[in-house]
């Protein structure tokens, strides 16, 4: 009904039935927006921003809307926008222990109910109802509820089960990241860096630390041989620190301020400096004939990112490594398996000058597929879906025979989510891919003495086996 796409938390119509109210999210946070349908005119009715919106409702006489954003309650009037936060005062006395028997009771009802095999896979889930339950008089929090929950789903022998509990809140301990390597050799008061991670915060303009610089203090509190010196980062993500600095073969000193990162973003620092490394590698080792990339998870914003990979970096080449390995799933199946099996029909030639080909938004050169144990989910089906279709080689390890499709459900105490695998999947064979893991066309198992030393023979084997292909 509305005219433009966006993700959407809730909608209602007036009484009238002249107007649509809406909560939508497109660059930030959700907003109230309201849709005229007879004149087609949409304007913002209440800027919120909001993280969370989940509840959207109009009154009798449809002049005043009520809405939940970020946990807290507001009315806003239809005509003007004008909004005000509705003030309640609300308490509840909740016995804990009866919520969790409540929670036990509908999980293990739901998964009875939507688990993907009708016969629960041979399991006496009554039985293990009833072995469980007895311990719900000894749980007093829901951290070890959760641990409970899984046990429980654990006896069914499947993916994609168990529940984890998220703490609310933000006021543990986060330790923050200058995202570098320390010297593991060096002895000294100290840490000596032996590699800036690109994209970090000691990769400034204007910095003199480098290989070799020695993080003499933090802030002003020094830094003894062989000390823990990670609690002095601690929550100081995107907080100003001080840096004293030394330079051993000069002896010079400085200081310098710097901003630390979150540990989630030193982790996204370091996967781009893998996936970095694993395209020089393929490179090198085709001399520049191949391209690579890393299919990270099953989502679109991946799949945008795989498709600018292979268009981008590597349209040139003569074929793509397609990495899938530790890809922990999602919901993109068909769309790489189309993506992959272009077939020229055109080719285009201003002037007699060869400019490319089409289709031009599918590939059609070779291609081969690394995976690992570390494939979940999705990123079973995808190499079972190439292997079947005959697209080219799967080379790597074993994946776990884990192509289902979930559903997860936060409950009542919103710090618990669980999940049940609802759909499985036959193969071509007939049989279900749950529990029956995907063979390589090539097996290698990378060895970590050679890892360590900085060789991937999985990757190695892969580029040894396209260009074989291509090479005929």
């Amino acid at each position: 009904m509305t005219l433009h796409s966006a993700r959407l938390a809730d909608a209602r119509i007036t009484p009238d039935g002249e107007k649509v109210l809406y909560l939508a999210k497109f660059e930030k946070g959700f907003d109230l927006w309201l849709y005229e349908p007879r004149t087609k005119e949409v304007k913002l009715l209440a800027k919120l921003d909001a993280e969370t919106a989940s509840g959207l409702q109009i009154d009798a006489e449809g002049t005043t809307a009520y809405l939940l954003a970020d946990r807290k309650l507001s009315s806003v009037e239809i005509e003007g926008g004008t909004t005000k936060p509705v003030a309640l005062t609300a308490e509840m006395e909740l016995d804990a222990a009866a919520e969790r028997a409540y929670l036990f009771e509908h999980a293990w009802r739901q998964t009875r109910e939507k688990f993907y095999l009708e016969n629960m896979g041979g399991v006496d889930w009554d039985l293990y109802k009833a072995a469980y339950a007895r311990f719900l008089p000894f749980i007093d929090n829901p951290r070890d509820f959760a641990e409970l929950l899984s046990e429980l789903q654990g006896e069914l022998n499947a993916s994609h089960l168990g529940c984890y509990y998220r703490p609310p809140g933000d006021s543990g301990d986060a330790t923050a990241s200058l995202a570098f390597f320390p010297d593991p050799a060096h002895t000294g008061p100290g840490v000596r860096i032996a590699e800036v991670v690109d994209g970090g915060p000691l990769q400034t303009a204007g910095t003199k630390i480098r290989v070799g610089t020695v993080i003499e203090a933090i802030d002003g509190h020094e830094i003894a041989a062989g000390a823990n010196w990670y609690p002095l980062l601690n929550r100081k993500a995107d907080r100003a620190v001080r840096l004293s600095l030394a330079e051993p073969e000069s002896g010079t000193r400085w200081q310098e301020t710097v901003k630390p990162v979150s540990l989630s973003a030193e982790s996204e620092l370091l996967y781009e400096r893998w996936v970095r490394s694993r395209r020089a590698e393929v490179e090198r080792l085709s001399g520049g004939r191949l391209g690579y990339a890393h299919i990270r998870s099953m989502s679109d914003s991946r799949y945008r990112e795989i498709f600018e990979d292979i268009f981008g970096k590597a349209v040139g080449t003569e074929g793509i490594v397609l990495d899938t390995r530790f890809n922990n799933g999602g919901n993109l199946v068909e769309a790489l398996t189309v993506l992959l099996t272009g077939k020229t029909y055109a080719r285009a030639v201003p002037r007699g000058q060869y400019l490319g080909e089409e289709p031009v938004h599918r590939w059609t050169k070779p291609s081969v597929v690394v995976m690992n144990e570390g494939n979940y989910s999705d990123a079973h089906c995808f190499p079972m879906a190439y292997t079947a279709l005959g697209i080219g080689t799967t080379v790597g390890m074993q994946v776990p025979g884990t192509c289902t499709s979930v559903w997860w459900e936060t409950l009542q105490d919103r710090s618990l989510t669980f999940g049940i695998p609802m759909v499985g999947y036959l193969d071509n064979d007939g049989e279900l891919m749950e529990n029956k893991h995907l063979d390589p066309d090539v097996e290698i198992d990378n060895d970590p003495a050679l890892e360590a030393a900085g060789r991937d023979q999985q990757l190695e084997k892969a580029v040894e086996v396209l260009l074989a292909a291509i090479d005929g």
